[in-house]
């Protein structure tokens, strides 16, 4: 049996429990490819995340940040926060590698230092990151983990969000309070599914290059 917190691709795709088959049932509602959540540490503290986490039955945290630390939360470094899950009952599997928004190499850049998203949806780790998280829906309730509170500006919503929902799979992102929002939502009930400036610009809407600035510590 794969333990929760153990780095593997079981964390996600391995045994099928009862409940892992329940939540898979109760997600199709919303889409016949399934559903991914989403959420953004932010300065929660770890009690609250947890809760966040468990008022939605996550099961498994993909953590998409780059860098796995931060400075201002560092209960969320790598470390603790594998360590606090583990201690809850919930898996952790980083991808920050293969679905990360601050690529370490320059190809991914452009000459402002903004990430082109274009670019890294066509490079093999990235697609590998996503056939794994389509693999690991059918059997567990994953949410992609980075910094931010508000998804509006997040590439876990800007380029894994973007990708999921084109192969057909729901994307909710868990807030601060506990709402849901799905996609197509701003903070104030507005539609903006992938507005015609989202559509024309693939890009991090920062430059987040390393050679032009230090990367943050959020750690997206």
């Amino acid at each position: 049996m794969v333990r929760p917190g153990v780095r593997k691709e079981g964390d996600i795709d391995g045994q099928r429990s009862t409940r892992g088959r329940e939540l898979v049932s109760e997600s199709r509602g919303a889409s016949e490819r399934g559903t991914v959540f989403t959420i953004g540490h932010s300065n929660h503290s770890a009690e609250k995340f947890v809760g966040l986490l468990k008022q939605h039955g996550i099961e498994v945290v993909a953590d998409v940040r780059s860098q796995p630390y931060s400075r201002h939360a560092p209960h969320f470094n790598a470390k603790y926060i594998e360590a606090i899950l583990l201690k809850n009952g919930i898996g952790r599997l980083f991808l920050g590698s293969e679905l990360g928004g601050r690529p370490t190499t320059e190809e991914f850049y452009d000459e402002d230092g903004r990430v082109d998203y274009a670019r890294i949806e066509r490079s093999r780790p990235f697609l590998d990151g996503i056939q794994q998280l389509e693999r690991g829906i059918q059997y567990r309730r994953i949410t992609l983990l980075c910094s931010e509170e508000d998804p509006g500006g997040c590439h876990r919503r800007l380029l894994i969000g973007r990708v999921l929902i084109e192969r057909g799979i729901s994307i909710r992102h868990i807030r601060g309070d506990g709402s849901v929002q799905t996609e197509g939502e701003t903070s104030d009930g507005q539609p903006v599914l992938f507005p015609d400036l989202e559509v024309r610009v693939r890009k991090s809407i920062q430059s987040v290059s390393p050679r032009r600035r230090r990367p943050s510590s959020s750690g997206r």
